[in-house]
Parts: C-alpha cells; structure tokens; sequence
C-alpha cells in the first residue's frame, strides 16, 4: 500500500462536535490545520437532531459561546436555527435543522481553510520521547502518515492519546457502561394538540427536577410553561403514566424517557430520544455497536407506531430519519494534569484555570428506566480547567471533547456537546499559540495568556452562576 506524507502545523483526530471547534478555532488562530475523520461527513451528534445541550445553563445563561456562536449563525442564515429553548425539567438547550446543519459546519470550515480529511481513519502514531511526531491514517489504498507540531485528540475515545502512551479510564468501578441509543425524527407533527396534551399530563412528564428551575411551581405550572414555550420541549418519563404504562402493556421497550424537541418548523419535524441497549457494549468494539444496530433501529420503529398511535399530534405524523450513527456516550476518559470530579460539577465549582464552561446535570443512563440525573448547583455552570485537555506523558497533544480529563460521574456532564464545542475552542486555540510562540510542550503555555485569546474570540469564562 502507497504510503503518503502531509505536514501540517495542527492536526485534529475526530470531526464531531470537538473536533469541529478545534478544526476552527485553530485555522482562526493562523495555524495550518487538517480535519481526521473516519466517517463520511463532519458533525458527529451535532447531525443526530438531538438538541444541542451544555451551551446554556439552567437559567437561560450562555456559557459557551465564540465558535459555537458562529456555526449557530451559520444555520440562522440558512433558517435553519430554532434557538434556545426550556424543557423546565433541568436545563435550557438549542435547537437546530440538522440537515442545515450538514451544510453549516462545511461552510465555516472552509470559510477558514480546514483541510477535511473524510473517510480516514487512524490506525498507530509514531511518538519520540512524549512527543507524537506522525499519526499514521489509512483511507481506501492509501496510508498516509501525517505529521503537526500539535495534534488534537477529539476522536471522543481517546484513540490518539491512548496510542502516544497517556494513561486512560474506562467506566469505574461499577464496571458499567451507559447504553447506545439512536436517534430519529418525525415530521407533519402538529404541535398545538401535542403541547395541550402535555398541559394536562403532568404526571407523565419530567419537570421541575431542579429546585432552579422549579422556583416554587407545581408539576401541572410547568407543564403549563411548556405549553406557552409553544415549541415541544417535552421529557415523558419511564415511570409516568404515559410511558410507563406502554412498558408495563410491552407497547415499548423499557427506557427511562421518550424525549421531543423540535429541528423543523417548516417540515413540523422533531427529534425523538427513547431508544437504548444496555448491555455494557463498548464503543470501542465495532462488531458489538454493528449487532446493536438492526435491535436499535426496531426499537426505533416501534417508538414511531407508538407515537402515532398514542401521543396527539402524531396522528398524521410520517418517519423522516435516523441519526447518522449510533450514539456512543461512553469510552475512554484520557486522564490529564487536571481530573474534573462530579462533585466539582454538581456544585458548580469555579476554577482559576478555566477554558471553557459546562451546564448539562450530571446524565447517566442506565439499563431498563432508570437514569441518574443531578443537576448543577442553583441552576448554574461549573468551571473545565485547562489541565483536562493537557494527557499526562505527551507533550504536543491536546484532548477535547467527550474523552477529557473526567471521572466517570464528571464525564456525564462534560460530554455533552456544548462543552465538545468548548472544550475544541480552547484546544484549537491553545495549539495554535503554542505553534506561534514555538512551544514544544503544551505545559510552555500560560493559561492566562489562553484566557485573554479565548475572552477576545467570544469565550464566556466568567460572569454566570
């Protein structure tokens, strides 16, 4: 096989959510930056239609911002941003067409000159004394081996890092892993049937699980803030009534939700969260997640009948897609100068060395209906330090995304996708900065320095709860 050479001042392994912010950010920053992605188009989770969570904490407050407010921008161009929205259960999110989406982050890529790398994956690295000299990538009859002054591990499994020697965690002591699930969507829903039936089924719903949030009111209160949202930010429960119910009657496979909200006002379309295998399968083992795929995809149909037979403003409704890949939540936790705990997120901990912010409860899903949901303290947003994204025994490499520097509890908070796109931003940023001031290990850079950078590219490091 024909082995190819590229040279490159950052290379980015992953082109989901993390790497898409590196990829950016980077390239803003005057660095030559090339995009390592094993599948066939950029976006990861980003193209699931599943709301784009972490970005703002529970009282409406941004806390990421800077590349992620350009992408967003991109799709309000396109009409294909909805914005923010409450589920007035824990959080508020963003929504978007994932199908604007697709073309969006093509469109701010190029606009800063990323060079994709699509269908490639990565196979081994080649590593001197700590510093990872080439990655070695194999797509079709072509090996290439890639060569940067920094590298930027955003393949969410830690591949890279793992392979230049930094030690890794995997789950904890439990042993247990959270399932896979699939996404997909509906559209012809009607939505002023849909959120009357969520007005008058508040035991159905999840709401109010944030004392932020709650502010004293009553279940059916906000499920009357749902409906006056007037776009379907809905959480029915696995042990409500409505859901619950269709488990104990075998219409649906246990599950601890049937989630909604919104992609499409054009197409009346939305996204749907409900399915799930919890069988401790690794992310990391391919035939495993493929004989996931065809029970996923059942479990998908089946939630589609179901809706439309049971749920007002499906009636009509028609399948319009799945997400395109398996959603993995959990793999390796590459450890770090820093390891952020979940006690340190939950309470909302804030950090002299911080890089970027996270708002999403700490989420952990489980197998049959249960899920452990702890919300972040007062409604607000904990602090990712700039030690989380630095791999212990490897100079030139940065993490970003859902395999920093966590404990198992943190990581189901920081691996959402507002804090990928955060966690890319800082990391991007930070290669690009060393590469200007010609350092060879990370450690070189001040972190006061990054702050500045990143305050100046729209950042938001301070001033939110």
């Amino acid at each position: 096989m024909t082995l190819k050479h590229l040279n490159y001042d950052v290379a980015v392994i992953g082109g989901g959510a993390a790497g898409i912010g590196a990829a950016i950010a980077a390239a803003k920053s005057g660095a030559r930056t090339i995009l390592v992605e094993a599948g066939p188009i950029f976006g990861g989770e980003l193209l699931s239609g599943m709301s784009i969570d972490g970005v703002l904490n529970g009282r409406g407050e941004w806390v990421v911002r800077g590349v992620a407010d350009e992408i967003f921008e991109e799709c309000r161009k396109m009409d294909g941003f909805i914005g923010p929205l409450h589920d007035y259960r824990l959080i508020c999110y963003v929504c978007v067409d994932p199908e604007i989406m697709k073309i969006a982050v093509m469109r701010v890529l190029e606009r800063h000159g990323v060079t994709p790398a699509l269908y490639t994956q990565l196979t081994d690295v080649v590593c001197d004394n700590g510093t990872v000299k080439s990655a070695i990538l194999v797509h079709k009859n072509t090996r290439t081996a890639l060569s940067a002054k920094y590298f930027i591990d955003a393949s969410g499994d830690g591949d890279l890092a793992f392979l230049a020697g930094a030690p890794t965690e995997f789950s904890d002591e439990s042993g247990e892993l959270q399932p896979l699930s699939l996404m997909f969507r509906m559209s012809g829903v009607e939505n002023e049937p849909l959120l009357r039936f969520v007005r008058d089924n508040a035991p159905s719903l999840a709401v109010g699980e944030s004392e932020a949030v709650r502010a004293g009111r009553t279940d059916e209160q906000l499920a009357q803030a749902i409906h006056d949202q007037g776009e379907p930010t809905i959480f029915f429960r696995g042990n409500g009534p409505f859901l619950g119910g269709a488990i104990q009657r075998g219409e649906m496979a246990p599950t601890a939700l049937i989630m909604i909200m919104p992609t499409s006002k054009a197409r009346k379309e939305v996204c749907v969260n409900a399915t799930r295998i919890a069988e401790n399968i690794s992310g990391l083992d391919a035939l495993g997640v493929s004989g996931a795929v065809s029970r996923l995809m059942e479990q998908v149909w089946n939630t589609a009948e179901f809706l439309k037979a049971h749920c007002p403003g499906f009636e009509n409704a028609v399948f319009a897609g799945m997400a395109p890949r398996v959603g993995i939540r959990e793999t390796r936790r590459v450890m770090g100068e820093y390891v952020l705990s979940g006690d340190e997120a939950a309470k909302g901990v804030k950090q002299r060395d911080v890089i970027t912010k996270g708002a999403h409860h700490i989420d952990i899903h489980q197998d049959g209906t249960r899920q452990v949901r702890i919300p972040i303290a007062d409604g607000g947003s904990y602090d990712i330090p700039f030690g989380c994204l630095i791999p212990r025994n490897v100079k030139n490499v940065l993490t970003a995304g859902r395999c920093i520097s966590t404990d198992r509890i943190a990581n189901g908070t920081t691996r959402m996708m507002g804090q990928c796109l955060g966690t890319g931003h800082a990391a991007g940023t930070a290669a690009a900065m060393c590469i200007a001031k010609g350092h060879e290990d990370i450690r070189q850079l001040p972190v006061k320095d990054l702050q500045a950078k990143l305050r100046d590219q729209g950042a938001v490091l301070d001033g939110t709860y």
